[in-house]
């Protein structure tokens, strides 16, 4: 074979995900094939240059005996420059001492390390891989196989198979047995778990087909292992496609197999492609399981479509199987995000009385969903039940429970349930803490708020987007403008961007307190990166103007509006017709009289001509 020269660093004895392979064959004694059979003697007829592979072969033996350094032998190092890729298949091959397959890969490692390096071709890989899977040296075997595919990269399946290939009519099989098949089966599953920890999917399933195309069992453990890792890794379209060229070629249906693909599909949201897998399950002379009917189900409540889970839920009781608690929990699930709570309700206590125990979940996916939807004693009542039935609450319980009595304001026993969160040893994380905030925030209890801020920061814990919008909008309903203003900052600090709300907020609240200038200071920090604040600023903006009199310059910022391509809507004219009325003058009436056009609302254009008529003729009259 022309060989193409890999110039390369050894990776250890170790490869990712090599364990797979330590229960292919037990490495006990009590197995009935040994782990490690010496190779049948010499042959008679030995190679042109057999005697340079016995002095190899003492050399290492000698190394190994003596614990030393192949490196240290004087006479081995003056052979290695006349050695080549076939000196060291044939020495692999021939094997002349019998000498350890260990000892082998030892001195196979060290050649590259040799000044001028020796280079290793794809059948010296291929050869040494072969003969380490025919002793069921098999991590050893895959580190050397990993190693060689992540080098040779995608698109190499065809050449490094090939390799392989050849190594079989070169590399005797172990004297035990004699069938060309079952002895290249393990390297063969070794390559494509190779491929399959490389990343290399589409060279792994080429793979496959090559071994099929050429006679070779299947190895279905790979196939098992990449099926596995498709629906982890790829996108899940393209999986699809794999998956079915994996049982083209030959690997046996597993309804585990098309469990784990709908429920790849059904994390995307692509319960139709989910539901095409389903219905392939009978078509392969396979039957659903309860795993497969839950999978579907919690899909489409997942997407809304909760209809069709009850749906499945009738198919599944046609065909004799029983719903379950998950089947259940998904269904509940589904109608509480429909905001169907007491649908939800129903469906709970059918469960109940088909003799169903509840979990965590379920209990907890009812409480969330009735928390959410206002039923907050329906709530406080299931979760009474639900320790009453030895069902511990998790974190995501408590939060639950908090996040409704928060919404109904009521946070003295909000505060009691993270308290005792704390005696059922729960650490309140940052979801509890940003909920209690946002909960003194709109109770108007900045201090609790602010406090629990501080506990957080104590605890390491960093404020997210949510916890500084809510403190801020406190602030700026308590009137603590440059408190608010200072959040802001720490929120810039903390690397979140407020949004346009959270900005005209601070700049209403600054505008209120008649401080207008630093609310064009906001804007324009607000207008960095060429951004264009929507008219509900300007309108802030406008009304801190109209409210001191500033007539002109509110219309230069409705000029200045108008050029960005903001459009000004009925607040927008309210505002200056109310700013215009109080302060001012029959200058005023000649601008707002060309600009009739701008106002939409005539009854506002009507009656500011009618206040700035009226303000013209009572300075007249003084």
């Amino acid at each position: 074979m022309a060989s193409s020269s890999l110039k390369v660093k050894h990776a250890p004895f170790s490869a990712p995900h090599y364990h797979i392979f330590t229960t292919i064959l037990p490495f006990s004694s009590s197995s009935s094939e040994p782990w490690y059979t010496p190779p049948p003697p010499y042959p008679p007829h030995h190679p042109p240059h057999h005697d340079i592979l016995i002095k190899i072969s003492e050399h290492i033996a000698a190394a190994t005996a003596k614990s030393k350094p192949l490196s240290s032998f004087t006479t081995l190092n003056r052979l290695l420059p006349s050695l080549t890729p076939r000196h060291v298949i044939d020495l692999i091959a021939l094997n002349p001492l019998s000498l350890h397959p260990l000892s082998l890969l030892s001195f196979f490692h060290f050649l590259p390390s040799y000044h001028p390096p020796f280079r290793h071709t794809l059948l010296t890989y291929a050869s040494m891989a072969l003969s380490l899977s025919y002793h069921h040296l098999l991590p050893q075997a895959h580190s050397l196989l990993f190693f060689l595919v992540s080098r040779k990269g995608t698109n190499s399946a065809h050449e490094v198979f090939s390799s392989v290939i050849q190594a079989t009519r070169t590399i005797p099989a172990p004297h035990y047995s004699n069938r060309r098949n079952d002895n290249a089966h393990l390297v063969f599953d070794i390559l494509v778990s190779a491929y399959v920890d490389s990343g290399f999917f589409n060279d792994a399933v080429m793979c496959l087909r090559l071994i099929k195309e050429n006679g070779f069992r299947v190895p279905f453990r790979a196939c098992g292992y990449l099926l596995d890792r498709l629906v982890k890794v790829e996108p899940i379209g393209s999986c699809w496609k794999l998956f079915w060229e994996v049982l083209d070629c030959g690997y046996p249906a597993k309804v585990y197999n098309f469990n784990v693909l709908m429920r790849g599909f059904c994390k995307i949201g692509d319960v139709e492609s989910a539901h095409k897998v389903f219905d392939e399950i009978p078509k392969r002379g396979l039957r659903p399981t309860i795993v497969s009917f839950n999978t579907l189900i919690g899909g489409y409540c997942k997407v809304g479509c909760v209809e069709e889970g009850f749906r499945l839920k009738g198919v599944m009781e046609e065909e004799g199987i029983s719903p379950d608690v998950f089947t259940f929990s998904a269904l509940i699930n589904g109608l509480c995000k429909d905001g169907r709570v007491d649908n939800a309700g129903v469906l709970f206590d059918e469960m109940c009385k088909k003799g169903l125990v509840p979990n965590g979940v379920t209990f907890t996916t009812l409480i969330d969903g009735q928390c959410k939807y206002g039923k907050i004693d329906l709530a406080l009542n299931n979760f009474q039940v639900m320790i009453s039935q030895g069902i511990r609450p998790d974190l995501i319980t408590y939060n639950a429970l908090i996040n409704g009595l928060c919404r109904i304001r009521d946070l003295k026993e909000a505060k009691k349930l993270v308290d005792e969160m704390s005696k059922r040893g729960l650490k309140p994380d940052k979801i509890t803490f940003t909920t209690l905030i946002d909960g003194y925030c709109k109770d108007g209890d900045m201090e609790s708020a602010l406090d629990i801020k501080e506990r957080l920061i104590e605890g390491g814990i960093e404020l997210d987007e949510v916890a500084f919008t809510a403190l801020i909008s406190g602030l700026c309903r308590d009137g603590r403008a440059h408190d608010a203003e200072k959040m802001l900052r720490e929120m810039l600090n903390a690397g979140f961007k407020p949004d346009d709300p959270t900005y005209t907020m601070v700049i209403d609240c600054f505008c209120k307190k008649g401080d207008v200038k630093m609310g064009f200071k906001l804007l324009k920090e607000m207008q960095s990166d060429e951004h264009i604040p929507g008219v509900v600023t300007y309108n802030v903006l406008l009304n801190g103007l109209c409210k001191q009199g500033q007539m002109k310059n509110a219309k230069m910022l409705l000029d200045a509006m108008r050029n960005l391509g903001v459009v000004p809507d009925d607040i927008t004219f309210n505002t200056l017709l109310d700013g215009h009325s109080k302060h001012g003058s029959s200058d005023d009436f000649n601008i707002f009289n060309s600009q009739k056009g701008l106002v939409t609302d005539y009854a506002s254009y009507a009656a500011l001509v009618n206040e700035s008529n009226k303000a013209s003729k009572d300075r007249l009259r003084r």
